[in-house]
């Protein structure tokens, strides 16, 4: 039987600026642009790294901030809220698939988390970003191994960005720049085949003065480079200026998945698995767990458990694997 994935789709990407630190303002501009791509008949619109309640980019400036990380908790997303049903609900009356980057709050200990949200509004999928990256790591915690099961979108340098801006010669890297990190996604789409939708936020002079960020590379203003590639790394969408808010819109072609892996295939018929393999355990380990002497069974109590770049290729694995959400992805966009 022919495969039932759509020939094409139309995604939507943005570029646009967070209302910095203010959950309940962020949602409301969120459901505005969801609300703005479905009627350009996106079937799928993508929201940046930490895209509520915006990226905390003081960090690169200062280790510890009390009274922003304090704000900063207090405004990232609970999965259980009325915020996220209010973006569950405006997807489903738009008919559109949401994927978005958030600040996840669990029991006040943060995360770089994603989610993706079905056309009928279900909660279909969360993950949580790996391993923050550097000074990420004095806000956010890391991913329990449950998130390797999720992995079509994925977070800063695993894909879905803050605000990027030109490299300035020096000893800055070059791999945290505009141009860097655009390079990166389009190697992500080679490698694996797929279509990547690099989305970026904004950042304004207002952000700026209310993270105090001034006189680091997040104190400038601009940082949009929002992108859509193609599966062999080609650009297919039209930059907008690094301080402009706005959606890119790209028809996915599905074949041309088909003749990038016809070429290359790193998980198919050019891997060498006899040779080179990965080992992954996506068992999520629990803060409190406890062994019964008798039965030797493990007991698991609480816990933890529940940013972007997300890659589409339109192929999902069969039921039982991880990787279950590909199938479901595409079974919405018909």
């Amino acid at each position: 039987m022919a495969s039932q994935v759509p020939q094409e789709v139309r995604v939507a990407v943005t570029q646009a600026e967070p209302v910095w630190l203010d959950l309940d303002a962020t949602v409301a501009k969120t459901c505005k642009l969801i609300a703005e791509a479905a009627s350009h008949d996106a079937k799928l619109v993508t929201f940046p790294e930490c895209w509520i309640p915006g990226y905390p980019a003081w960090i690169w400036a200062r280790p510890v901030d009390f009274d922003l990380q304090t704000k900063y908790t207090k405004n990232s997303l609970q999965i259980s809220s009325p915020q996220m049903l209010q973006i569950r609900t405006c997807a489903r009356e738009n008919n559109i698939a949401v994927c978005f980057g958030f600040s996840e709050n669990l029991n006040n200990s943060l995360y770089i988390s994603q989610a993706l949200i079905s056309p009928s509004g279900e909660l279909s999928m969360t993950r949580r970003k790996f391993k923050p990256t550097h000074m990420e790591r004095t806000i956010f915690g890391d991913a329990t191994g449950d998130s390797l099961e999720n992995s079509r979108e994925v977070a800063g340098w695993e894909g879905a960005w803050p605000p990027l801006f030109e490299h300035i010669p020096g000893p800055g890297l070059w791999s945290m720049s505009r141009e860097g990190c655009r390079n990166l996604s389009q190697t992500y789409a080679i490698e694996s085949q797929s279509f990547v939708l690099h989305t970026t936020s904004v950042l304004t002079q207002p952000g700026i003065d209310l993270l105090q960020t001034a006189g680091t590379f997040f104190g400038q203003v601009g940082g949009g480079s929002s992108a859509i590639f193609g599966p062999d790394g080609r650009l297919l969408s039209e930059d907008l200026a690094g301080d402009e808010e706005g959606i890119l819109y790209a028809d996915l072609d599905f074949d041309e998945v088909l003749r990038s892996k016809g070429f290359l295939d790193v998980g198919g018929h050019y891997s060498r698995p006899d040779m080179l393999w990965l080992g992954v355990d996506s068992e999520k380990k629990d803060c409190v767990r406890g062994t019964e002497a008798e039965g030797k069974s493990e007991r698991k109590v609480g816990g933890g458990g529940g940013a972007q770049k997300v890659m589409v290729n339109g192929k999902g694995k069969e039921d039982g694997e991880s990787g279950k959400e590909g199938k479901a992805l595409f079974s919405w966009m018909k």
